[in-house]
């Protein structure tokens, strides 16, 4: 039995598992440099959010950015790393935060195509480490 997938035009930027194989390797060198030279252990690697957690930040920040005067456009993803405890590096994190555009014409703020970082608005973190922490896409 095949199962057919609706062809429906996707976001720009979709990427195949191939290429997500492809991305996730060329990033090794750079994971093991940070687990063997400074972390001392293998470092997270990705951070998993649930559909619900997504949704009900993406209206949240909406609601938010219009608050502060902005129209929300995006997300932006920032790696992080939360902090040293007791003498071990803490791991890698990755964290979201809303981007927009002032609702005000006449603001002095540059904006490129992509928004800014909304000052003031607030961001979405902890979410699970990989399992075990370090490993590799797929999981």
């Amino acid at each position: 039995m095949s199962k057919k997938i609706n062809k429906m035009e996707g976001p720009r930027g979709l990427i195949t598992p191939d290429e997500a194989k492809e991305l996730d390797q060329a990033y090794n060198s750079r994971h093991e440099l940070i687990s063997e030279s400074i972390l001392k252990r293998p470092d997270n690697r990705s951070t998993w959010y649930s559909i619900e957690e997504i949704e009900k930040f993406l209206v949240y920040a909406k609601n938010q950015a219009k608050d502060l005067g902005y129209t929300l456009d995006g997300i932006r993803i920032y790696e992080g790393a939360y902090p040293d405890v007791k003498d071990e590096a803490g791991y890698t994190t990755m964290f979201l935060i809303p981007t927009g555009t002032p609702n005000n014409k006449n603001s002095s703020k540059c904006t490129s195509i992509d928004g800014g970082d909304i000052p003031g608005g607030s961001g979405l973190n902890k979410g699970a480490n990989g399992e075990p922490p370090n490993s590799n896409y797929p999981q």
